[in-house]
């Protein structure tokens, strides 16, 4: 084409084109081809046989074309038709948007040309729905970027603010080089330097007879120990003793140390005898001992517990549920947590305990709620009973084997076969319910889930063997 519009070739005439080969060069050129008259209706239809969503158009054949697009697209097609009737052709393509009632919807680009001495118009299409879905990807991976963007300034606020406001000192360092990476107001003053100063500059170097490389390792091994471990170091400029304690994370694929820079002046507790004391008798104790936040995680263990449960490590434990150790799991632990938090502690528990291994001991728990610091703490403590249990099982077990079996025998021949063991079944089912009941301190939730039962059932059995107390009849 030339710029006017004038078909023009370079060479030679302009080839006749025979009718038999103008069907495949007009598939091979577009999408979709219709031939419509001049009032828009579809005379013929030429389809990409190799595109499977166009194979149900045979039936828009004999029909007007504005049966078949979106209200938006109507008026442009009937412009496009009125334009054609005047200049014979269309230079610029027209965008509609077909549509078969509800089932689908697709947009094409249109190039309209005049054909034949009878007005009709022949459309060659090309789907845009490729590009259409490229497009609405480009715009979701936008979106999505521009959220990431957001989270980022959001999540890099609050670091910041929280850095600023904490009274705490924290150096961020490489694990990779030892450098400094970030460093908040309180570390800067600590280390007797400019935030801007310390930046970059070497960690091992605000250190007085800290080599790098030696240094860098010795807070990573800190940081892996099983147990929270500080290393004591004096600051180069201000010749203050200082005891760091190092943690190891990973962040965009580099190892990081958070150190959180503590002055010796301040910890007075580490020279208390007592503590030491305790300290001692938290790992040498033959009772296991277990730590753990508010909601049953565990914090720490003893090396009492770590025995009774199988486990090498305290790395094993940490930041597990304490319920996954528990016989009758998250029930047991909730009955605990509830009765230690609301009364301070819980004086005897009896469960069981399960190891690694699925191995049961009876065991005796007494729970402290400790509330007075920055993260409240429960203490469990934990006796093995199975030895007890055996002593009263042995000790007990004749004369209560004789006494039920002499029970039973009495009712023999006084009463049916059904009856005796109807009335054994009440005699478990109530001593079960009065031992979930005192078990959960009288917490009847605990209770019907500790039986498997509805707090509705729960209360029926109560009022049945008469195990309402008096406040609730009221």
């Amino acid at each position: 084409m030339t710029a006017g519009g004038v078909a023009n070739w370079a060479k030679g005439p302009v080839p006749v084109i025979e009718p038999e080969y103008l069907t495949g060069i007009l598939a091979a050129a577009c999408d979709l081809a219709f031939v419509v008259s001049a009032e828009g209706v579809v005379r013929s239809i030429l389809i990409d046989d190799e595109t499977k969503e166009h194979a149900r158009l045979s039936h828009w054949a004999g029909k007007p074309m504005q049966e078949f697009l979106t209200s938006e697209s109507v008026r442009k097609f009937e412009t496009a038709l009125e334009a054609v009737k005047v200049t014979k052709q269309i230079t610029r393509p027209v965008e509609l948007n077909h549509s078969d009632k509800s089932e689908w919807q697709y947009p094409v680009r249109y190039s309209f040309h005049a054909v034949g001495p009878d007005a009709s118009v022949l459309m060659l299409g090309h789907d845009l729905r490729l590009v259409a879905e490229a497009q609405e990807q480009l715009v979701q991976a936008q979106f999505a970027l521009e959220r990431g963007y957001e989270e980022r300034r959001e999540y890099d606020a609050r670091y910041r603010m929280l850095m600023a406001s904490t009274a705490d000192a924290f150096v961020f360092a490489s694990a990779t080089d030892g450098r400094i990476r970030d460093v908040n107001a309180a570390a800067a003053r600590l280390l007797g330097a400019e935030r801007d100063e310390l930046i970059g500059a070497p960690l091992a170097q605000e250190f007085k007879h800290r080599r790098r490389g030696e240094f860098v390792e010795k807070l990573v091994s800190l940081a892996a120990s099983d147990f929270e471990a500080e290393l004591s170091a004096q600051t180069t400029r201000g010749r203050r003793e200082v005891l760091i304690t190092p943690t190891v994370f990973r962040a965009a694929g580099e190892r990081l140390i958070i150190c959180r820079l503590q002055s010796e002046n301040a910890q007075t507790a580490s020279d208390d005898r007592l503590l030491d004391t305790l300290v001692a008798l938290f790992h040498k104790s033959t009772d296991a001992i277990v730590l753990t936040d508010t909601r049953g995680v565990v914090q720490d263990v003893n090396e009492a517990f770590l025995e009774i449960a199988d486990v090498s490590s305290l790395s094993e434990v940490k930041t597990r549920s304490l319920s996954e150790f528990l016989q009758r799991g998250q029930i047991d632990l909730s009955v605990m947590l509830e009765n230690a938090i609301r009364s301070g502690h819980m004086r005897v528990y009896a469960t069981k305990l399960a190891n690694e291994f699925g191995a049961r001991a009876s065991v005796e728990i007494s729970v402290v709620y400790i509330n007075d610091q920055e993260r409240p703490t429960v203490g469990f403590i934990i006796r093995d009973a199975s030895r007890a249990e055996t002593i009263r099982s042995t000790t007990k077990g004749a004369a209560s084997a004789d006494n039920s079996s002499h029970n039973v025998v009495e009712l023999v021949g006084s009463a049916p076969l059904k009856e005796i063991v109807a009335e054994t079944n009440e005699v478990i089912e109530r001593m079960c319910i009065e031992t979930a009941v005192e078990l959960t301190r009288n917490n009847r939730a605990a209770a019907a889930e500790m039986l498997g039962l509805s707090r509705q059932s729960l209360y029926v059995k109560l009022r049945k063997y008469g195990l309402l107390k008096r406040d609730d009849k009221d």
